[in-house]
């Protein structure tokens, strides 16, 4: 007995009383048989569905004389309904307690818990009840949630001048209650094996998108109640999440939660429904998303509006600053509208080189229903038909009415000049595609952190490995046939001379040092007040690799588009 545990002393002490058997034994101990599992806390509670219950679920397991029973397994299981149970097994303490927290699943109704002792019949049953919508928010919008008018909180035409100031630096807070925080960690770790902090090297890729929580979101003097906060992104947020960097990137969709929230059904953001913040993940300059999309639409390709915030999050311990963000419109949202002037055609995220078509590459953005994915396999039949060794007019014009080709060149000859390595041509995702009513697919670029940086020069050597993070050559010649939609192009004289023209063209026109230097010095102080000193950025709470890194950029990037600027001129003089 030597080495028994104090709570095994006292159930062999019990045993020899009753003349049950040793605790020491590889079964139960019968001991356990007599205890009582008693409801502690967190019994009959009422939530919305998909929400943490408040107060967390506790029980007290106790020896026939009433003092409490420490070092048992309590195992924690749903009975009816359902939900998430955080955790599932818990070994009671000093006190002879143990509790776990439950998130409700998506279906309303009564939801039971059940707590055991593993082996034995002794058992404990607690209630909750999830509803459908919440009872508090049944009232008008404008009195369930004062700040609300038709233009800052109702679908009002997009204000872009507000949400997306290009002169100011506007703040916004974030609050995340304790029991949120605790779903959000507790999701993360089901989709990644880790909590926050507990990988800094991680090299996980997902392709569920964590869950939405219902936050409470202040800008410009107003508040937002039960705004749709999700974590967004792949190697940005698992490496932030795995090293414990709390400059997460997240999106916003302010009408995420309204069946459950019936007031703020249609609430909007100044007429936005969702947007995305990108917390400058691996750019010291924290300016590369929103440059690179300037320089494009300069370029006359169309890409979503950027701006830049100070954000803060509680997380449940009060405001954090969590630094400057770049905030990028949606494309199914407002960008398609605003630039194509109509958003009624498909919209694709894909994750797709073009060589074949797969439903699963073609993420549809909206038009879900109808689930018509005729128009890009038109494209990828076209670019892959037999004629274009045969008949190349045959196959510029079976092409050409299916995709606008001169605009994808136009993308490729600024892509390849800024050097914008994440993108197709070395990964095949970070791009969307639009159909509009009139004329072939359209492309648009999307997650610029990674851009204007790297030197490929005019022509060069396959790619593999780390040397396609270097970006594409000005020839193009290292991309292979598994990338057909440059390939091909490259391949073809006519598509070839175009491509060159819009080299030249962007090169003497978007890309001369009159207009990129006034850009990048603009953006650059513009937030460094929010980036370094006083009112800066700090340790834990920034993607910065050092303050230093942030002054030096402006002149590396400076010098990168010098760079790019002579190589291309010296290619299409």
């Amino acid at each position: 007995m030597g080495h028994l545990t104090q709570t095994s002393r006292r159930l062999f002490a019990l045993g020899a009383i009753l003349g049950c058997a040793d605790p020491t034994d590889s079964g139960v101990p019968a001991e356990l048989h007599l205890a009582t599992i008693s409801i502690a806390g967190g019994d009959k509670q009422t939530a919305v569905i998909r929400n943490q219950l408040p107060i967390p679920l506790g029980i007290t397991v106790t020896l026939p004389s009433a003092s409490p029973l420490s070092g048992v397994r309590i195992q924690f299981t749903i009975g009816a309904g359902g939900g998430t149970l955080e955790p599932r097994e818990a070994i009671t303490d000093s006190a002879g307690g143990a509790a776990t927290t439950l998130t409700l699943g998506s279906g309303a109704g009564p939801v039971t818990v059940i707590a055991t002792i593993p082996g034995t019949t002794q058992s404990a049953t607690l209630h909750a009840t999830a509803l459908a919508v919440d009872p508090d928010s049944t009232s008008a919008a404008a009195v369930y949630n004062p700040d609300w008018t038709a233009t800052s909180h109702g679908k009002a035409p997009p204000d872009y001048p507000i949400v997306f100031p290009q002169s100011s630096v506007p703040t916004l807070d974030i609050v995340i209650t304790p029991a949120q925080w605790t779903s959000v960690r507790q999701n993360m770790r089901t989709l990644y094996g880790y909590d926050f902090g507990g990988d800094p090297r991680p090299s996980v890729t997902i392709d569920e998108d964590p869950d939405y929580i219902a936050v409470l979101v202040r800008f410009g003097g107003k508040a937002w109640k039960k705004v749709g906060f999700r974590l967004k992104g792949q190697a940005s947020l698992s490496y932030s999440w795995g090293s414990g960097v709390w400059k997460l990137p997240f999106k916003l969709k302010m009408s995420e939660f309204e069946n459950v929230y019936p007031a703020i059904k249609g609430q909007r953001l100044f007429g936005f429904k969702e947007l995305s913040f990108a917390p400058g993940f691996v750019d010291n300059s924290l300016i590369r998303d929103k440059v690179t999309a300037d320089l494009f639409r300069v370029a006359g390709v169309p890409a979503a509006r950027t701006a830049f915030y100070r954000v803060s999050i509680d997380f449940g311990t009060g405001l954090k600053y969590c630094g400057v963000y770049t905030i990028i419109e949606t494309i199914d949202d407002t960008m398609a509208k605003d630039q194509f002037g109509e958003d009624s055609g498909n919209i694709y995220k894909p994750e797709s080189p073009f060589r074949f078509f797969r439903t699963n590459q073609f993420e549809k953005k909206n038009n879900k229903a109808a689930a018509d994915y005729s128009d890009v396999q038109a494209v990828i039949a076209a670019l892959n038909a037999p004629s274009r060794t045969r008949n190349p007019a045959e196959w510029r014009t079976g092409l050409e009415a299916h995709f606008d080709v001169d605009h994808f060149l136009r993308w490729l000859a600024v892509s390849n000049t800024i050097v914008n390595w994440d993108s197709y041509g070395t990964l095949a995702h970070n791009y969307y595609l639009y159909h509009p009513s009139k004329g072939g697919i359209k492309w648009i670029p999307w997650d610029h952190n990674q851009a204007l940086i790297g030197s490929p020069g005019v022509s060069g050597q396959p790619l593999a490995g780390a040397a396609a993070r270097a970006g594409l050559t000005l020839t193009m010649n290292e991309v292979d046939k598994d990338w057909p939609l440059i390939r091909f192009l490259v391949d073809d004289s006519v598509y070839v001379a175009r491509y060159r023209a819009h080299l030249k063209e962007f090169v003497t026109s978007g890309f001369g040092p009159e207009q990129t230097t006034p850009m990048l010095e603009t953006a650059h102080a513009l937030i460094a007040p929010y980036v370094v000193g006083p009112a800066g950025e700090r340790p834990g709470y920034s993607q910065l690799s050092s303050p230093g890194a942030f002054t030096a950029s402006l002149q590396a990037l400076k010098a990168h588009v010098d760079r790019r600027r002579a190589l291309v001129t010296s290619f299409v003089p």
